[in-house]
């Protein structure tokens, strides 16, 4: 299917008006695009898209929309570091409209369209830095299996953005199931509009979860649904080393995706209290401590949902967040460890996997990667002693694990195969992000690509991608990065 013949069936637009506001997009000079992700594609039910597609670059350059598009900028509001903030809403992005696809609904987003009513004091504008690194890292982590919004493509145009410095403009489109998020129900509980919590809470039930409207307190069992996925959610950040660094509460899905990429990081060395945002001087939203932030977030919007929900059921989903991450998290880093029976030493197992880790100051993914190989042989042992500097600790868990994985009965052979299709071989770190930046910076289309096609498939070695493969060097490993986008 082309992209001029997307079904489109925009229920957000359906909702009352004073959700949104009805805005045409900024058209945007010398508009170029960059790259076009074929998941994202096929996603949409669409063909092929090419770099040359006239249609998706006057789309993304705000000069023509599609058939069936009515965009609009989202109100909403949301607790920033703590702090509530009501006047936060789409300030540089829009929803174009919802299309029908086999998957089920999905909002095609345009960031970087321009000032909307909710921009404040800001300009509307996306820049090519952060748009190349959101458009990776969604791409990246669906193909790990974390649930993220995702990209269709990103273009650069010739609009100069001053951020921190002037930057090249672009635009970036984002696909998604859908781009409500907790504050946009703070938002109307602050301003104690009931009845527009209860329609938003409906069409989000309506529209992404009708099953739940078989239920005895279907509003009561949203918010059990939030809580689980969200839970889910950072269980496999935690495993995979990813740090979102912004988790406030209007960047929070209610669907329970990882929405609204900023400063964001996955770890080089296992360091728990890593803070990639170079103005959380707090470490508030440090590695460690997001699944604490992702609880205190969910009580926010437990209290946004009190005129529809009862306290006591509220309470109740809270109160299993922790227990619903834990098996989460249990069961993602059993299958990276290559363990399938469950059993109760695991946990420790897996902690002292981690402690060495870090006292050894080994390389996260690379340690896990390289453990996938692990067959009991001295070369191999020999192999993870390169990446874990310590012998004596790596000897006595090796002895523990050993152990474990006897009472597996598992053929080494199909652990091994198991283990390398869940441990990749490609993350993308900010040293390969900031490649990524500059071969777009400078027109290498052919590495942007290359660098997509290797984060799309991460645990797929690419003969001639081995420098994706390595850790950052001492002097660009652990960068701050800026939330400015």
């Amino acid at each position: 299917m082309t992209l001029e013949r997307l079904q489109f069936d925009n229920a957000y637009a359906r909702l009352p008006e004073y959700f949104f506001t009805r805005i045409q997009p900024t058209a945007r000079r010398g508009t170029r695009l960059l790259d076009i992700s074929p998941d994202c594609a096929e996603l949409l039910g669409l063909d092929t898209l090419r770099l040359d597609d006239e249609p998706l670059r006057a789309l993304m350059a705000g000069e023509q929309l599609l058939p069936g598009m009515e965009p609009l900028a989202q109100k909403y509001t949301g607790h920033q570091f703590g702090v509530y903030n009501p006047a936060l809403g789409d300030g540089r992005g829009l929803l174009l409209g919802e299309v029908r696809t086999p998957h089920g609904p999905m909002d095609l987003h345009l960031k970087g369209a321009g000032r909307t009513p909710y921009s404040r004091f800001a300009d509307g504008q996306a820049v090519l830095r952060s748009s190349v690194r959101e458009y990776l890292v969604s791409e990246h982590l669906a193909a790990l299996g974390i649930p993220t919004t995702r990209a269709l493509a990103v273009a650069v145009n010739d609009e100069r953005v001053q951020r921190e410095t002037v930057e090249p403009g672009a635009t970036l489109l984002r696909v998604a199931e859908s781009h409500v998020r907790f504050g946009h129900f703070e938002w109307l509980a602050y301003k104690g509009d009931e009845t527009g919590l209860k329609q938003l809470a409906d069409h989000v039930i309506d529209r992404h979860r009708p099953w739940l409207r078989q239920h005895e307190t279907p509003y009561a069992a949203l918010f059990d649904d939030v809580v689980t996925r969200t839970a889910e959610l950072i269980a496999r950040w935690q495993a995979y080393g990813f740090v979102h660094a912004v988790m406030n509460t209007d960047n929070m899905s209610i669907l329970g995706l990882t929405i609204d990429y900023g400063p964001y990081a996955f770890l080089d060395a296992y360091v728990p209290d890593r803070v990639p945002n170079h103005t959380d001087t707090g470490g508030r939203y440090a590695f460690d401590q997001q699944a604490g932030v992702a609880l205190w977030n969910l009580n926010r919007l437990g209290n946004a949902l009190m005129p529809l929900v009862e306290r006591e059921a509220l309470v109740t989903a809270l109160e299993g967040f922790s227990s619903r991450l834990q098996q989460a998290f249990g069961a993602v880093m059993r299958q990276r460890l290559g363990l399938y029976l469950e059993q109760e030493g695991d946990a420790e197992l897996c902690r002292e996997w981690l402690t060495l880790l870090y006292q050894s100051g080994a390389d996260y993914h690379r340690s896990f990667r390289v453990l996938s190989y692990y067959d009991g042989s001295e070369m191999q042992r020999a192999r993870l002693a390169r990446e874990i500097p310590d012998p004596a600790a790596l000897a006595q868990w090796l002895e523990r694990y050993d152990a474990r994985l006897a009472e597996e009965h598992c053929p080494v052979e199909e652990r091994l195969e198991s283990m390398q299709a869940i441990n990749p071989v490609y993350v993308l770190r900010t040293h390969i992000a900031q490649r990524a930046i500059e071969a777009a910076e400078q027109g290498d289309l052919e590495e942007l690509a290359l660098i997509r096609e290797c984060m799309c498939r991460p645990f797929t070695p690419r003969a001639g991608c081995e420098a994706y493969e390595q850790a950052p060097p001492p002097d660009e490993a652990a960068v701050c990065l800026s939330c400015s986008s």
